[in-house]
């Protein structure tokens, strides 16, 4: 055995004092070719210092040799060294064998940066070079995967298959084309590629993209399979827990998704949205009670989520809670953070608490939203009339009566009005 390679045995069975030894050795005694595929292990295991380490021994000797340039740069990017390592890319010059690889490595530091734009005019400038690399096509395709491009990384994922590339980089190349096509809503191509995958080779995700992409071919009970083998993968998946529920909703098991949803919480106990869901599933199975406390608990973890607190106001109208509900919304009104809904909510209750200037606030207020709504326009006919408001009765019963002319109440109360010379 070579120095190297007792020292990759000596780090595999934990024995570092006993692999530093042979790593000492190793750069003596080892010849060249060796060294170079042990500065590419301590690479791969992030033993960085030492691959930079060994990569610089062999530079020194072969300082025109571009490859380790780019080893060094994968170390320095690595390592946080951002100048370091565009100074060893920039050394590789165009004509160089290793100028396609220097730029994937500077499209990868770019990545690193979120400066995508720059990262996307290395990787095309490497495919232009080298079209017939799988290694090439396979950046671009990570790259356009990575910023949600999916229908361009459906192409090279697509290409590399066709050219027999199943497996790039110990990443499953159909399992990639089969997310890709169920992100970008191509849900009868991404069930034909993510249904190849063998059951014990499906990853979390992709056992996730084929769950979700049957719930959108509408095959609930296959999703609910799928979905549930996944929570037995791995529990602490929080997104299977709303799509599972919703699939069980869509048959009608509707106290099943109910309890999904609760060991979803249980999971994601800050997700606000979960409690929203929780709280609607409850309505459905008319337990108030139960939706009330999950929105309030929604609430407490993001008291600016306005669909909540509209949801919230809602419910304590119906449970004729108009005190709390007035608690709940002046807050919010006072913040100048409201839902036009929150006005009819106000002056409903506030017409219930017999606070009557808050009431004709609230109905004035919310008029100009709701003028062509016939659920507001009759309550509101009442209020004006009863409040002496004429003018705003009448032009409430003439939008009412567009929607439902065949009200004979309401005919006959705007006749009356018109008598009266309105």
């Amino acid at each position: 055995m070579s120095y190297s390679e007792k020292m990759l045995a000596a780090l595999s069975s934990g024995q570092l004092e006993t692999a530093k030894k042979h790593f000492a050795w190793a750069l003596r005694k080892d010849d060249d070719d060796t060294l170079f595929s042990l500065a590419e292990e301590l690479y791969g295991l992030g033993f960085l210092k030492q691959s930079a380490r060994t990569y610089k021994k062999l530079l020194a000797k072969y300082p025109d040799e571009d490859d380790l340039k780019t080893g060094l740069a994968d170390v320095a990017i690595d390592e946080g060294d951002t100048d370091l390592a565009l100074d060893y890319l920039h050394q590789v010059k165009p004509d160089s064998p290793a100028y396609v690889q220097a730029l994937l490595v500077e499209a990868d530091l770019y990545q690193t940066q979120e400066l995508f734009e720059v990262s996307e005019q290395k990787l095309i400038e490497a495919y232009k070079l080298a079209p017939d690399e799988p290694i090439v096509a396979f950046a671009l395709a990570e790259f356009y995967f990575l910023i949600r491009n999916y229908n361009k990384a459906i192409n090279f994922y697509l290409n590399l298959i066709k050219r027999g590339h199943l497996e790039i980089s110990r990443v499953n190349l159909v399992e990639r084309l089969g997310v890709s096509y169920a992100e970008a809503g191509r849900f009868e191509q991404a069930v034909g590629y993510l249904e190849q995958i063998k059951p014990a080779k499906l990853t979390p995700d992709s056992r996730f993209e084929l769950g979700f992409t049957y719930l959108q071919l509408n095959e609930p009970r296959k999703a609910i399979d799928t979905f549930n083998k996944l929570r037995e993968q791995d529990s602490q998946y929080a997104s299977v827990y709303p799509y599972l529920a919703e699939a069980q909703e869509q048959l009608h098991q509707l106290d099943a998704a109910l309890l999904t949803l609760q060991e979803g919480l249980a999971v994601d106990q800050y997700n606000e949205q979960l409690y929203l869901r929780t709280a609607r599933l409850a309505l459905k199975l008319d337990d108030q009670e139960l939706a009330e406390k999950y929105l309030r608990e929604g609430l407490s973890i993001d008291p600016d989520n306005l669909t909540t607190v509209l949801e919230l106001s809602n419910l304590l109208v119906q449970r004729e809670r108009f005190q709390d509900n007035v608690d709940l919304l002046d807050q919010y009104l006072q913040s100048n953070e409201f839902d036009p809904q929150f006005y009819w909510n106000l002056a409903v209750s506030n017409d219930q608490l017999d606070n009557f200037k808050a009431a004709k606030e609230n109905y004035l207020a919310a008029y100009p939203f709701f003028e062509h709504n016939e659920d507001f326009l009759k309550p509101a006919i009442y209020f004006f009339r009863e409040a002496g408001m004429a003018e705003q009765a009448v032009a409430a019963l003439r939008n009412y009566l567009e929607i439902v002319p065949e009200d004979g109440e309401m005919v006959a109360m705007l006749e009356d009005y018109e008598d009266q010379g309105y």
